[in-house]
């Protein structure tokens, strides 16, 4: 590969790959550096540092400070989860979206919230629910809070015609954030807006997002038993 073809990240990467499948950097290795790198490809050091950074996210090498990069022993896929538009997504569907909002209050964190986006007591939050409907049947009931200093505008947000899914994902950017998947048995409250049995069996998802080291929401979405997630590996 000449200089001229090695002068993108993608090219940077394309040859690490090529030496790790090929086995001169197996498993374990400790690769070179980035100033060895860039030398030895005859680009910068900053084209290098990206290329590393994004096969370290897709968990082929390993990242430490100090100690070098080394070739994952298990590399790892990572699962790639998008923060969906639930409109979109019933849309998709080929049904007919709906929105209602619930409930809609400014008020200090619950304990729980506090705990998941690390705030104190008196943080300053506001409590949206709604119910997202396909076809005029519950098909989410959400039910969110959100960190005010962190979503500058939310509390001028059409809420009543607009979800806050919607509003925050096209407002307020985030940098992370952490997904959990589990099951659990209708309220009385959730069993009526969903239209269940109280105690039947829900699908649930929890959300939190931030933007650095400042939280913006946490999110509990609960969903009928027979809904299904599709993602990419």
């Amino acid at each position: 590969m000449s200089q001229a073809q090695i002068n993108s990240y993608q090219a940077v990467q394309a040859e690490i790959m090529k030496r790790i499948q090929g086995r001169e950097w197996p498993p374990g290795t400790l690769i070179p550096g980035e100033m060895e790198l860039a030398e030895a490809f005859g680009c910068a050091r900053a084209t290098v540092n990206r290329a590393l950074r994004e096969l370290a996210e897709t968990g082929i090498l390993e990242r430490k400070r100090r100690a070098g990069t080394r070739v994952a022993l298990n590399p790892v896929r990572k699962a790639v989860l998008d923060i969906p538009i639930t409109r979109h997504e019933i849309e998709s569907r080929g049904a007919a979206y709906g929105y209602n909002l619930v409930e809609r209050t400014r008020a200090g964190p619950t304990p729980t919230v506090q705990a998941r986006l690390e705030l104190p007591a008196d943080a300053d939050m506001l409590h949206v629910s709604c119910m997202h409907l396909a076809d005029q049947r519950p098909f989410q009931f959400e039910d969110r809070w959100v960190h005010i200093p962190a979503a500058p505008g939310i509390l001028e947000a059409p809420l009543d015609r607009l979800s806050a899914n919607e509003w925050l994902v096209q407002e307020v950017p985030y940098s992370h954030g952490r997904i959990l998947f589990s099951a659990a048995n209708a309220t009385p409250r959730e069993a009526e807006l969903l239209e269940v049995a109280e105690g039947s069996a829900l699908f649930i998802v929890e959300r939190t997002t931030w933007l650095a080291c400042s939280p913006i929401t946490f999110v509990r979405m609960s969903y009928r038993a027979d809904y299904s997630m599709v993602t990419e590996l």
